[in-house]
């Protein structure tokens, strides 16, 4: 039977100590469980917390940065991506811990409340202690008073305690997931980045790498597909080549290329006929090729010629159309033995275009005396070496042969143009601005005159390189403006002009000076103009490129070696 109990309101403080007295050995058993791990969670996890959301915060940043960009770079995307991967992962080993923290305050909020509950009961169905209040002795009575308050105040600030600490585990939780929200919206952005960076950089790839077959095309015509020679007529200076022409008006540029369509293999036959007054045959073979001459009796007899089938081995050699026989012996004999040498290791049926050997029928049959007699004079003799005997009319002063070298007096560049072997003979294409479509003067001109650019035209094929590859640029429309000759539909010199104004810098508007430095290996190096944004240098390899890409007509440069002239 439930018995209750009525005590002066005096007493209630006393019956309540005396009700929750024994808690305290609970509560405090509780805290010594608790309090450490509340107090790891809530100082060392919330500092790595805020310490994470620092670094978030500061992802943030770089990723705007990065988001405000012109071009997007893949790498540092992957690395936020990492980065932020890595604090994902920190962050669910933190949420991992709160969890356990959060069920382990539970079970001991359950036990704890359990705990109360059966106590209460049992004290209003029996309650011993209030037999202490038959006792004489105020002494100890007072003493227990005094006890039971100071265990009510530390219960009260243990209380308060825990429930500090359990509200601030909330609090951990709702920042928590307020920064695993940040990381799914950042890796959300960082994934769309990185496909944006992708598909960008496939873009520009394919705009700088990758030219159009149109491009390919021009750029196959005007920086040469086929190597000549000189042939049976030396050529023909062409005075509007040369830079002494006047254009007519200022400023003007134009690209004078050292030497055209070469290999730069082997010997150079204008360097030969100058050198022949100076040297002997197998001189010059051994300056061209680094070997000398050697007689071979194992030659064949017969030879296998392209639409001619087998026909005697000297009766050929009569027939190569390479070098005009008015020329001096010993280059004769120099070009008789190269020939030779070329035919005797094709290894399969000889062509008889600049492909390979230039080859007369007619010339074959009616051989010229002074060449007939240098190949005669030379039966048998083969260069000795196993090198390449190819060879060309004009090299522009550099021989890749060997190493490399300067085709001059001195073998280096420190001679050169002066002493260049070329020069001495006086080749045609030993410096010349080229404008005509093929060798001949009489070839296709496109309606230029010269090889002389007017400042806009300059400018222009600047602003195309300014732009070249560039986002919202469509590189297969920087061609030729001459759609006449070249087809096509181009950008127009104001589209160019108004693309490079959209980027850094601005246009190229005026051009007013141009400097070119070479290298120490036959090409050139630099090309830099001063503009009205200043300073514009580019590679030499690039401005070549640039260059025959949008040059007017048939306008090029035809040789790694060239020189930008002003006027």
């Amino acid at each position: 039977m439930l018995r209750v109990v009525i005590v002066p309101n005096c007493k209630l403080d006393i019956m309540i100590g005396i009700i929750f007295a024994p808690m305290k050995r609970i509560l405090i058993f509780l805290l010594i469980l608790i309090l450490p791990l509340i107090f790891w969670v809530r100082f060392a996890r919330a500092d790595e917390i805020s310490d994470l959301q620092n670094q978030i915060n500061d992802l943030q940043h770089k990723l705007e940065l990065s988001q405000n960009a012109t071009t997007p770079l893949e790498s540092q995307v992957k690395d936020l991506d990492g980065q932020l991967t890595a604090i994902g992962v920190r962050l669910n080993a933190i949420s991992a811990d709160l969890n356990q923290s959060e069920r382990d305050i539970e079970a001991q909020k359950k036990v704890l409340a359990g705990t109360v509950r059966n106590y209460y009961m049992q004290s209003f169905v029996d309650i011993p202690l209030l037999t202490l209040f038959a006792t004489n002795d105020a002494t100890d009575t007072l003493r227990y008073i005094a006890f039971q308050q100071i265990s009510s105040k530390s219960d009260r600030e243990i209380i308060s305690t825990i429930s500090e600490r359990v509200a601030k585990l909330a609090d951990d939780k709702k920042r928590l997931a307020s920064a695993k929200a940040q990381i799914d919206k950042q890796s959300q952005f960082l994934k769309g980045e990185i496909a944006s960076a992708k598909s960008y950089q496939s873009q520009l790839e394919g705009q700088i790498a990758t030219l159009t077959a149109r491009q390919q095309e021009i750029l196959s015509a005007k920086s040469g597909t086929f190597t000549t020679s000189v042939g049976d007529v030396p050529l023909a200076d062409d005075p509007n080549a040369s830079p002494s022409y006047n254009p007519g008006f200022s400023p003007a540029f134009a690209g004078f290329s050292f030497g055209a369509y070469s290999h730069r293999n082997g010997m150079s036959q204008y360097g030969a006929k100058a050198m022949a007054s100076e040297k002997s045959y197998k001189d010059i073979i051994n300056w061209y090729y680094g070997h000398g001459v050697k007689k071979d009796d194992g030659m064949p007899s017969t030879i296998n010629v392209s639409g001619y089938g087998e026909m005697d081995f000297q009766k050929y050699l009569y027939g190569i159309a390479e070098m005009p026989s008015t020329w001096p012996s010993d280059a004769l004999k120099a070009q008789a033995v190269a020939a030779r040498t070329y035919a005797n290791r094709a290894g399969k049926p000889i062509c008889t275009t600049e492909a390979c050997q230039v080859f007369s029928k007619s010339k074959s049959d009616n051989p010229p005396d002074a060449w007939k007699a240098a190949v005669d004079d030379t039966n048998k003799e083969v260069i000795d070496g196993d090198v390449s005997a190819q060879y060309s009319s004009t090299t522009g002063g550099w021989i890749n042969t060997n190493g490399g070298f300067w085709d001059t007096k001195c073998r280096s560049k420190d001679c050169w143009t002066a002493d260049s072997w070329e020069k001495i003979a006086n080749s045609p294409w030993f410096y010349k601005g080229w404008y005509t479509s093929g060798y001949s003067i009489s070839s296709d001109k496109c309606g230029r005159s010269s090889p002389w650019l007017n400042q806009e035209e300059m400018a222009d094929i600047l602003n195309a390189w300014l732009v070249q590859g560039k986002d919202g640029v469509d590189g297969g429309r920087i061609t030729p403006v001459t759609t006449s000759c070249w087809g096509g539909n181009p950008y127009s010199m104001g589209d160019l002009r108004n693309l490079a104004n959209s980027k850094a810098g601005g246009a190229v508007t005026s051009v007013s000076s141009v400097s070119v430095s070479y290298t120490n290996d036959g090409s050139t190096a630099n090309v830099s103009f001063g503009t009205n944004r200043g300073t514009v240098s580019l590679s030499g390899s690039d401005f070549k490129t640039i260059f025959n890409l949008r040059a007017p007509g048939y306008i090029s440069i035809r040789s790694p070696l060239y020189n930008i002239e002003q006027k």
